[in-house]
């Protein structure tokens, strides 16, 4: 089969210890039976595997890996489609800006180096490691091949490998008894809980499946299963969430319960028919990694203490805006477990409820059925609550009970979808509020977004231009000599130049001052003046003091303040 290989097999033979002597053996054995040259001198017993393996690094120039990884990150899988990890034997183990590390089944194939090479446009250093492992690699990020059929990644020949196909699998391999397809799931759901992302996309399409994941915003592209099991994928994303696998023409919503990575995680899962399939996407709810806390949302502190203020006190209302995706329902959580106490009754609707809070009663939303935000509310009152928490204001009648809510002496909490704090003096108002009723009610404001955190490993100084000051309003003096930081891009942050999210907060403080304009239905630019001149910080504002600290980029402050 390695025919080709064989001048090449002598001297990497040779270089492994192999006398004159135990060579011809090796040649009769092969010639005899039809196994390679390397395999005949393997099970001669006249060489070790891992000397052999090093020789043929050596080779190649290439570098030896005794004990490849069980898993491989997402970001790095993503830069291998499929098909070329399937039909070349590779899987990526490292990548910087010009060079990508491949660990593959034949590292002795001539022209594999230099093909990758042109079709990566970096350069390419082969890793060579025990052929099984690689492929169970190849299986666990990549899918089976059709011809794979059900066989378990771990045990299933390793075709085209440098030392053929008699070597075992590695021991203690988990899951060799399991279906490719369940397999996969998991493997991709464990992925998404240790990359942190907050959500998980099947996307089907005419020619392909995709698989991605967002991560601190940003969606990435993750390895696919075998085009063959791309339908069984969805079912079984279905039956882990307990949805009708036969029902494909209408949405379906269901939550998934599972242990990943060591760590109890809900995943909220939703499909959607379109032409080509199901589409199905999975909210990753990971408690460890939600910061709950209010002392762990990044709050600076005098907005700290102003909100924490807003939401002690036994009546009004409290609203947290922003943008979809931009952490207000964490916010929410952190502040109900900030006032969480056995003398105090809370009551939530959500749509749907996202954290399981203990001690609180909350109550999932059906609009299907007649159960909307305002309904849940006016049911609420007749629960003898202390503290109420609506999920969204999303039209008048839940925005006039909740209004009448906070008059009668109690504190609600909810979110609405405003590009600042100011706007939502107007937003309400649009939605039919009384200037009176919202000057007697509204507490307080905090707008948020989340901006990607520069990682810290990699990010890099520079000077920024006279243009780029004037963009987030810094004037020539201030910032001279003060550097921006951009992203770069390294292994810690899997090169993408950022590690994390942090907010950027504005905190609105509904004074006897606003309350006066706001009955006096002033414009949203008078609120402002009138907030500003009470200490309110732009969001932009806050957002350039983490820049200055070197915390995130201009790129990530101009786009979201």
């Amino acid at each position: 089969m390695f025919a080709r290989h064989d001048p090449a097999w002598r001297e990497i033979l040779t270089h492994a210890g192999l006398t004159a002597t135990e060579l011809t053996a090796a040649t009769e054995d092969h010639h005899a039976t039809g196994r390679s040259l390397a395999a005949s001198a393997l099970a001669l017993g006249l060489v070790a595997r891992e000397p052999l393996l090093a020789s043929i690094a050596a080779r190649v120039g290439g570098r030896y890996l005794a004990q490849p990884p069980a898993t491989v990150s997402g970001e790095v899988v993503g830069l291998v489609s499929a098909s070329q990890a399937r039909d070349l034997g590779i899987v990526p183990l490292a990548a910087t800006a010009g060079r990508l590390d491949l660990l593959a089944l034949d590292p002795l194939d001539p022209r594999l180096a230099e093909d990758l090479t042109l079709a990566f446009d970096r350069d390419i250093r082969l890793v060579v490691s025990d052929p099984p492992a690689i492929a169970a690699l190849i299986r666990r990020h990549y899918g089976a091949t059709a011809a794979d059929g059900a066989q378990p990644a771990e045990t299933a020949p390793a075709a085209g490998s440098a030392l053929g196909t008699d070597a075992a699998a590695p021991a203690g391999e988990a899951g060799a008894s399991e279906a490719p397809v369940v397999r996969y799931v998991d493997s991709v759901l464990a992925q998404a809980v240790q990359d942190r992302a907050s959500d998980l996309h099947f996307e089907p399409f005419e020619r392909e499946f995709k698989v991605r994941c967002r991560v601190d915003g940003a969606l990435r592209e993750l390895a696919p299963p075998a085009p063959a099991l791309a339908g069984a994928v969805v079912s079984r994303l279905k039956v882990l969430a307990g949805l009708n696998i036969a029902e494909r023409r209408v949405p379906q919503d269901g939550r998934i319960r599972a242990t990943l990575a060591g760590r109890a995680v809900d995943l909220r899962v939703s499909t959607l028919p379109t032409q080509f399939g199901e589409s199905v996407v999975l909210r990753v709810l990971d408690r460890a990694t939600a910061g709950l806390e209010l002392d762990r949302l990044g709050l600076p502190a005098d907005i700290r203490a102003g909100f924490a203020a807003a939401i002690g006190q036994p009546h009004g209302i409290v609203l947290v805006t922003g943008p979809t995706g931009s952490g207000k329902t964490t916010t929410l959580y952190g502040a109900l477990q900030a006032i969480h106490a056995p003398g105090v009754k809370i009551l939530t609707a959500e749509d749907p409820v996202e954290y399981e809070i203990d001690g609180v009663m909350q109550l999932p939303v059906q609009p299907a059925i007649g159960l909307t935000f305002a309904q849940a509310l006016r049911a609420f009152l007749r629960q003898d609550p202390d503290v109420v928490m609506v999920g969204e204001i999303r039209d008048a009648e839940t925005a006039q009970v909740a209004m009448q809510a906070a008059l009668t002496g109690h504190l609600v909490l909810s979110t609405l979808h405003t590009n600042d704090a100011v706007s939502t003096v107007t937003r309400l108002r649009d939605l039919g509020v009384e200037p009176y009723l919202l000057a007697s009610t509204l507490t307080g404001v905090l707008a948020q977004r989340l901006v990607r955190r520069l990682c810290p490993h990699c990010r890099e100084a520079y000077g920024p231009t006279a243009t780029e000051r004037r963009e987030v309003g810094l004037a020539e003096a201030v910032s001279a000599d003060r550097p921006f930081y951009r992203p770069r891009g390294c292994p810690q942050c899997a090169h993408t130049g950022y590690q994390g999210r942090t907010g950027v907060f504005e905190w609105l403080r509904c004074t006897e001052a606003v309350h006066a304009l706001v009955v006096q239905d002033a414009p949203a630019w008078r609120l402002h003046e009138a907030a500003v001149g009470q200490g309110l910080r732009t969001l932009r504002e806050h957002a350039r003091e983490k820049l200055l600290a070197g915390e995130t980029s201009l790129a990530e402050v101009l786009r979201h303040t």
